[in-house]
């Protein structure tokens, strides 16, 4: 990480991106930008080999300006682009660190500024044995991505990269929450959470209810 970007108390500054999507660690988010704050954004942000935050919005619009970020979201590190199209600017971004928003502030162009913490890093930790069916469950989705993926992507990219952490508790946790069709407030919630057995015990729960395992 560029020393630049972190402050005398140790906190990182970070421009910060509201979308209507919740960014887990190790989650592929692909964005399309075209609003010109955002696009010398990923400018800088390429220029500089630095991150971004990704945060869910909790009041406004992803377009526009004005939209109020929820105070905990992830940095995202880009990892492709492409310009298809003019004036509009394709995304391949991975998430990494869960931070917490200490302080914030409105740039000239309507850009948001954040002074971040980073919360406590989630170590790999086993996939708990009354949770192994979660795994199962992601292992056959990733199977079936894999045959389809002609259908789903023309370029072989996958929603879901590699590699492949089938064992990892916090991995697997965190791939299902993306996945799976629940509000974006519940995402967030689960996302905040430090404890990676308890986010997929929650998850386990929901999939027996829903009668998928």
């Amino acid at each position: 990480m560029p020393e630049s970007l972190v402050t005398a108390s140790g906190s990182l500054e970070l421009p910060i991106f509201p979308l209507n999507a919740v960014l887990f660690p190790g989650g592929m988010l692909p964005l399309r930008i075209f609003e010109a704050r955002y696009m010398d954004m990923v400018r800088d942000c390429m220029r500089d080999a630095r991150p971004f935050g990704v945060c869910l919005i909790r009041k406004g619009k992803e377009t526009g300006g004005g939209a109020r970020p929820e105070p905990i979201g992830c940095r995202a590190r880009i990892t492709d682009w492409s310009m298809e199209q003019l004036g509009v600017l394709q995304i391949s971004t991975e998430g990494t660190q869960r931070f917490r928003i200490a302080t914030m502030h409105t740039e000239a162009n309507g850009l948001l500024r954040a002074s971040t913490e980073d919360l406590e890093h989630e170590e790999p930790s086993a996939v708990p044995e009354p949770y192994l069916a979660c795994a199962e469950l992601l292992q056959r989705i990733i199977q079936q991505l894999n045959r389809e993926i002609d259908k789903i992507d023309p370029e072989g990219k996958l929603p879901i990269g590699q590699p492949y952490l089938l064992d990892d508790a916090t991995w697997v946790g965190n791939r299902l929450c993306e996945i799976l069709p629940i509000s974006l407030a519940a995402k967030q919630k689960l996302m905040e959470l430090t404890d990676a057995p308890t986010r997929l015990s929650i998850v386990h729960q929901y999939l027996l209810q829903q009668k998928i395992i």
